[in-house]
């Protein structure tokens, strides 16, 4: 099929429908002479007379009528489709994609999806725990949810929470064996949780001193790749761990880990839910980002 294949067709199921080109004309809002010429040219694509013509009347001919039986179910449907895709841009509905690191699961969206699913009954959330930095565009996400300084540029960002500090944190009986950093180059003799990010490189721990950012490798026993594995691995007394603070903070009032170098440590500028671009925001993603705000905040 050829582009221009269905040029005219609009045209000629009016004319076909109110047997006059004029009639049809007025309802398109076009002149008779440009419905008579996108007709004629339909019929020469089609190699055959689709209209019979008489001074007080048109109708179609046979091979009119054939075709107009298989054509109008198939413009209804065509029309239907739009009807349908434009309903989607009146009301939260659909399916809603979102990317989410494990880590934010506990804090930002066990609290939030059960009541988001009973306000918005007609959105189906799709969640895809992904710990690495996804192309959400690629992956056919609406959004995705990352600290701050993860995300690109180019991407609109929306902030849940406010910012946080990080922490570095071991259980109790780590500590009764192994003592207490007091600075972090005391680091080096002590048994540290490594991450390995997906670009494959050990992530390396971020400091602050007087105005001063940097970054030491650390060494240790247990290497992993998720985050909620490595917070296991510190409640078991494997090691220390470099954590976001709010995530641990329930651990930490339960007595089962304890943190350490606080002055030392940096701020993250929280968690943001992020997408391509402010004009494509769907109704049910605009329902998640002013629900998940007003929740969260």
């Amino acid at each position: 099929m050829r582009r221009n294949d269905l040029d005219g067709l609009i045209a000629l199921l009016k004319v076909a429908e109110r047997r006059s080109f004029s009639a049809a004309a007025a309802d398109l809002g076009v002149t008779p002479s440009a419905i008579s010429q996108s007709v004629r040219a339909l019929e020469e694509r089609a190699g055959v007379a689709l209209l019979a013509r008489t001074t007080r009347d048109v109708a179609p001919t046979e091979a009119g009528r054939r075709f107009l039986e298989r054509a109008r179910p198939a413009v209804d449907d065509i029309f239907d489709a739009f009807r349908e895709a434009g309903s989607l841009g009146d009301r939260p509905s659909g399916l809603l994609r979102l990317n989410v690191p494990r880590v934010a699961m506990p804090s930002l969206i066990e609290p939030i999806l059960a009541d988001f699913c009973r306000a918005y009954p007609d959105v189906q959330v799709e969640l895809f725990i992904d710990d690495r930095l996804a192309n959400i565009v690629e992956g056919g996400f609406d959004a995705g949810i990352r600290i701050g300084e993860l995300i690109e540029a180019d991407m609109v960002a929306v902030p849940l929470t406010g910012p946080f500090k990080l922490a570095i944190i071991g259980s109790p009986d780590y500590f009764a064996r192994h003592g207490r950093p007091q600075r972090p180059e005391d680091l080096r003799d002590h048994r540290c949780i490594n991450f390995r990010q997906s670009s494959r490189a050990l992530y390396h721990w971020e400091f602050e001193e007087d105005g001063r950012e940097y970054a030491l490798a650390v060494d240790g026993q247990i290497i992993v790749n998720e985050g909620s594995v490595m917070i296991s691995a510190a409640v078991m007394g494997l090691g220390l761990a470099y954590v976001l603070a709010p995530v641990v903070e329930p651990l930490c009032e339960q007595g089962l880990l304890e943190s350490v170098l606080q002055p030392f440590m940096p701020e993250t500028p929280g968690f943001f839910l992020y997408f391509p671009s402010r004009h494509q925001v769907m109704p049910k993603l605009r329902a998640f980002i002013d629900f998940a705000r007003e929740r969260l905040r």
